[in-house]
């Protein structure tokens, strides 16, 4: 019996897609929400561009966290480096100190695509 809640999500930094399973022993998995990044203002200053960056993208960072409660493993997958810096801000993050995290390198794919992948990544393969 597996009740573990597992989500696995592919981000860039334009959008990340949620996909998880309902921690019960059927364990389905679904496409939890698709979350879009917000565009950065032009601005002349470095400086308050690259304040603005980093409030944005922990913003971003916290609205996914949003949809991982009691996560026990995490999955992430996507094109750059902001799957890895999204990993660093939830082993920063007291409520997934304790959350499995894993991830890939991934171009876009389909929500159906991305929720076959995710079910492969948590199926326990038969031997």
């Amino acid at each position: 019996m597996n009740t573990s809640k597992q989500f696995g999500i592919w981000m860039d930094t334009q959008q990340a897609i949620v996909v998880g399973n309902s921690g019960t022993t059927d364990g389905d998995f679904a496409v939890v929400v698709t979350i879009n990044g917000a565009e950065l203002s032009p601005n002349s200053s470095e400086k308050n561009f690259n304040n603005e960056e980093r409030t944005l993208k922990t913003k971003y960072f916290k609205e996914i966290g949003t949809h991982l409660q009691n996560a026990t493993e995490v999955h992430v997958t996507g094109t750059g480096q902001i799957q890895e810096q999204f990993i660093h801000y939830l082993a920063d993050t007291a409520q997934f100190k304790n959350t499995a995290t894993s991830e890939s390198t991934s171009n876009k794919m389909s929500e159906e695509n991305l929720v076959k992948f995710i079910t492969e990544k948590f199926t326990p393969v038969a031997q």
